[in-house]
């Protein structure tokens, strides 16, 4: 129910308006009601200024038994903004410098550790064939982390439909690269995972392969899966913290709480909040680059194992 909830923002809104309601009736704060606004989906901006803004909505596309909304929400605008600010950002450091300083460095830093730590102890010689994907998914994240943390900002990385189709992205190449490297036999020999190459009797590879075919098969989407989870809940459960510390200073009214207690923890966990928004781009990049990694790797094994045989 939480998960459809955090997907789908005209039952956000309805839950809104429900809190709302519920405030104007008993005069009570709705702590649950405010942290559910902030960390869901919805059609409205919140901008300084201008207060709530409404998101232009379209008529969905019905396709049988599926709808398609194409109306924008305030996360697909996020991920629009990290987009330019992406574009913005790498058009200036493009131009090449002789001395680089400033947060040319900063960027180039990233990009060699990125390069040198996590693509090529993975992928050696086609590091470069690779490295433009890794170095996009780790920057999305990483801006689309920090543009959560800005007042009237919202973290796309929160809904568990943008980390699942970054998560989709990273299975699509793993799936892709293993077939390139194994061939359409390899990958699907790979499933037995090397049983049908080990020496025992046709019965006992027989019930080998009925077990770990299965398990391989799950392990595909295990994977990409734990990506999409981690991610979400790890940017989900910061600002939940951060807005239940705050809301502490409305239950218990208390002054002596809000300066002693609520603030300063706030201020803890939205500094750690920074910390977590790099760690969890480098997170997501390391163990999507250690599976693809994993699925070249077991094609050329394979490959290494049948030339001693011949």
């Amino acid at each position: 129910m939480l998960l459809n909830l955090l997907q789908d923002p005209h039952a956000q809104h309805e839950g809104t308006k429900a809190a709302a309601k519920a405030v104007e009736e008993t005069g009570k704060v709705d702590i649950g009601g405010t942290i559910l606004h902030h960390i869901t989906n919805s059609h409205e901006l919140e901008l300084p200024f201008f207060g709530v803004v409404k998101l232009p909505h379209f008529d969905p596309i019905h396709i049988g038994s599926m709808t398609i909304d194409l109306s924008p929400t305030k996360h697909v605008v996020m991920m629009w903004i990290v987009a330019l600010l992406l574009l913005l950002v790498f058009t200036v450091l493009a131009r090449p410098k002789l001395i680089p300083k400033g947060l040319y460095n900063f960027f180039e830093s990233i990009i060699v550790y990125i390069r040198e730590e996590v693509v090529r102890p993975n992928f050696g010689e086609k590091t470069d064939a690779y490295v433009n994907y890794f170095l996009t998914v780790f920057f999305f994240i990483l801006f689309a982390n920090l543009l959560g943390l800005i007042p009237f900002g919202s973290t796309a990385t929160g809904n568990i439909a943008v980390t699942a189709t970054l998560a989709v992205c990273t299975f699509l190449v793993t799936q892709y690269s293993a077939v390139k490297a194994q061939g359409v036999v390899g990958y699907f020999r790979h499933l037995m995972g090397g049983i049908d190459q080990m020496d025992m009797n046709i019965a006992m590879k027989a019930v080998l392969i009925v077990i770990m075919v299965p398990v391989e098969f799950i392990g595909l989407f295990t994977k990409p899966f734990a990506l999409c989870i981690r991610l979400f809940a790890n940017m989900t459960a910061g600002h939940v913290v951060i807005l239940s510390l705050i809301g502490l200073i409305f239950v218990l009214k208390s002054v002596f709480v809000g300066i002693f207690v609520s603030i300063p923890m706030a201020l803890f966990i939205y500094m750690l909040e920074i910390f977590v928004a790099f760690l969890q781009a480098y997170v997501f990049t390391l163990l999507s680059a250690i599976f693809i990694g994993m699925a070249l790797h077991s094609g050329h094994e394979e490959h290494a194992v049948e030339a001693e045989h011949h």
